[in-house]
């Protein structure tokens, strides 16, 4: 694609050299709508991104790039929770530390998330014992066809582990234009993961949540400013129990989290880690030195390069574990989001 073409560079935080069509700020429904239908005259592809951190982009994209801006945090007091409604253009982080510093806890965990609000629902993003859902009361979507906007409840998402109703049903001719949430006042702290665990359940507060869980992010995570990274590449796997327990004897200190429903997740990073992957590198990109889990733009990597790199993890863990990883990252090809497995067998 010619030098013309905006380039997405700045947008996917990968910090890929991918260029667009088109690209378009969008801060109001109205303004999402319009490069909708603009792309549909003229039969181009279209694609909304929010800070473009957890996107794989393949090649250049053949249409229209929309960022969405909707801003906007209206809180509402009531008995028993705070009920807030918020812009799918907000970025996550700040939303968690604007709640905190007027005194509503409830998000300390979900600290240091990258991205927007909106992206928030579609990966049902988690980490340290909480999920989106648990604090979510309904997602504000944008039919793109009629320009109707429809409310859905957190029943009607369809939330699974890094899964909703947002990436199948909802993910073409659908526009995220806010989030509901609900938090509880009767504050309960979730400390069950890393050094969470060491904090006093009767006299820990959320702030004290949040920096732990800010001090575990950074020490393991590459700020995506400095090093181009998606935060974790893969989905920890789930598998059987009696899968587990056989792995368990082979390797005693493999980290198991077991989910109630007969399943159990395991760790990926420490899948990938006894394979002796960390900085291993093809091309430009490169196993993060510190976490695993993440996949690096090293030295100008190429989206060849990271897909080359995610196929390596995953033969070598499948090999070693007969354990099959799944990227959570969105692959993007030129047309539209394609399947990631499928990429990268």
């Amino acid at each position: 694609m010619s030098h013309q073409y905006p380039s997405l560079q700045a947008d996917n935080t990968l910090g890929l050299a991918i260029r667009a069509r088109d690209r378009i700020l969008a801060e109001t429904p109205e303004m999402i709508l319009s490069a909708w239908r603009n792309a549909r005259m003229k039969n181009e592809p279209f694609i909304l991104l929010g800070e473009g951190s957890n996107v794989l982009f393949l090649e250049d994209f053949a249409g229209t790039v929309v960022l969405n801006r909707i801003k906007g945090i209206d809180i509402q007091e009531q008995d028993d929770a705070w009920k807030l409604h918020v812009g799918a253009g907000e970025n996550w982080h700040a939303l968690v530390e604007a709640t905190l510093k007027k005194g509503i806890p409830g998000l300390e965990n979900l600290a240091l998330i990258p991205g927007m609000a909106g992206s928030a629902p579609i990966q049902n993003i988690g980490a340290y014992g909480v999920e989106f859902r648990d604090v979510c009361e309904y997602v504000d979507v944008l039919n793109l066809d009629t320009g109707a906007t429809q409310r859905l409840h957190r029943e009607a998402c369809a939330f699974g582990y890094r899964d909703s109703i947002f990436k199948h049903q909802y993910q073409q001719g659908y526009a995220i234009v806010a989030v509901g949430l609900s938090l509880n006042k009767r504050w309960q702290p979730v400390l069950t993961y890393g050094d969470l665990t060491r904090l006093n359940p009767a006299t820990v507060t959320a702030w004290e949540v949040f920096h732990a869980v800010c001090h575990m992010r950074q020490s393991k995570l590459p700020d995506p400013r400095v090093t181009g990274n998606v935060g974790s590449f893969f989905k920890n796997p789930l598998i059987s129990l009696e899968r587990a327990e056989k792995l368990k004897l082979a390797c005693p200190d493999m980290p198991c989290y077991p989910q109630g429903n007969g399943e159990v997740k395991l760790a990926a990073g420490w899948l990938i880690d006894q394979c002796q992957l960390k900085g291993f590198r093809i091309g430009g990109a490169a196993v993060h030195q510190q976490q695993a889990l993440v996949l690096i733009n090293a030295e100008h990597a190429t989206s060849q390069d990271i897909v080359a790199l995610a196929k390596t993890v995953r033969e070598r863990v499948g090999q070693k574990f007969d354990v099959w990883l799944e990227p959570e990252v969105r692959f993007i090809g030129a047309q539209g989001e394609c399947n990631a497995v499928e990429a990268i067998i």
